[in-house]
């Protein structure tokens, strides 16, 4: 099971590698790629040094899947071409996502999208992941009509650059900005790009992936996504109006009981989620479970996950088993 990581130095790509091992996935040999200045440096793997290669030495290798996180670009140049040698790619970038041809995972919910000869495998927004796992389960009772989001962004999901400008600021070091503002003691409500009527692509990709994986163009979204100087994990304020009423109860053991989501839930004993709590776990946690008093059919929840682990490698690591599971690959 000839395994290549695209990407494989950065923060994401390191932590798809560190997923393999620990999940155990039947890596027979490990071809991490990476830009050319990056290339001949050594990833550990399984307690022993792996050397870095070329996109194009990884694609030459023909390894069974080809899990991406190296930016839309890259994927959109080389994804293709390991498609076309019969590697199975997942990619965690933008490119492919909202293409009609390409599914796009999350395999707690929609699983059954991905055909056998599917040769690309969209990996969605660290930002949707966590959110559509606690909205499955709930829309398929009561049926969403819309959902009213701010989310709580880690710094992490920028990249390193992110965390080193909010570690130089505590520190009092003047350094490289991958912000327009300072990061730490401060807030701003923008993630990705500003679009001409005025969302970002961040809070796009929100409405957009949400209705593909829950396959319900109807649900009405509007989102604000906010970047905070924390590292552990993004948290989301979600309100949901549904078209049937619900029950809390009935609610929580719907959480409960789906995979991959822990209720997480007694503010008498100051118990919700929160980034400290989620910081390299697989779990979205799910808490401040109540109902909206001002509408009706409405339900407030606060959603939290590690938005590097399931919100991007455990995520593709977990489509890849899927399909090794079923012999779609």
């Amino acid at each position: 099971m000839k395994t290549a990581v695209v990407g494989a130095t950065g923060m994401v790509g390191r932590t798809m590698i560190k997923v393999l091992e620990e999940r155990n996935f039947p890596v027979t040999e490990l071809i991490p790629a990476a830009s050319e200045k990056s290339v001949g440096k050594d990833i550990m793997f399984r307690g022993k040094p792996v050397k870095v290669v070329s996109v194009m030495d990884a694609v030459n290798a023909k390894p069974v899947f080809a899990i991406f996180s190296a930016g839309a670009s890259v994927s959109k140049e080389w994804a293709p071409k390991f498609a076309k040698n019969g590697t199975v790619v997942i990619d965690n970038s933008s490119c492919w996502r909202m293409d009609n041809n390409v599914p796009l995972i999350v395999p707690e919910i929609n699983s059954h999208a991905i055909k056998k000869g599917d040769r690309i495998i969209a990996n969605p927004n660290c930002s949707t992941i966590q959110m559509v796992l606690a909205l499955a389960p709930l829309h398929r009772k009561y049926k969403i009509k819309r959902l009213v989001i701010a989310t709580y962004q880690s710094v992490t999901g920028t990249g390193v650059k992110a965390v080193t400008q909010m570690e130089n600021e505590r520190k009092g070091i003047k350094g490289e900005m991958a912000y327009a503002h300072p990061i730490d003691m401060n807030c701003f409500p923008h993630g990705g790009t500003f679009q001409a009527d005025g969302y970002t692509t961040e809070e796009q990709k929100l409405i957009d992936e949400t209705r593909k994986i829950l396959e319900d163009q109807s649900i009405m979204v509007t989102a604000t996504v906010v970047r905070i100087p924390v590292v552990g994990g993004h948290s989301e304020a979600v309100n949901i109006e549904f078209e049937k009423d619900f029950n809390i109860d009935d609610v929580i053991k719907l959480l409960k009981d789906f995979p991959g989501v822990v209720v997480y839930d007694n503010p008498a004993e100051n118990k919700y989620p929160m980034p400290i709590l989620s910081h390299n776990r697989d779990e979205v946690f799910v808490g401040r479970i109540r109902r909206d008093l001002s509408k009706e059919k409405c339900l407030n929840l606060w959603i939290v996950s590690d938005n590097i682990r399931k919100g991007a490698a455990t995520n593709a690591i977990q489509i890849a088993e899927y399909m090794l599971e079923k012999k779609l690959y």
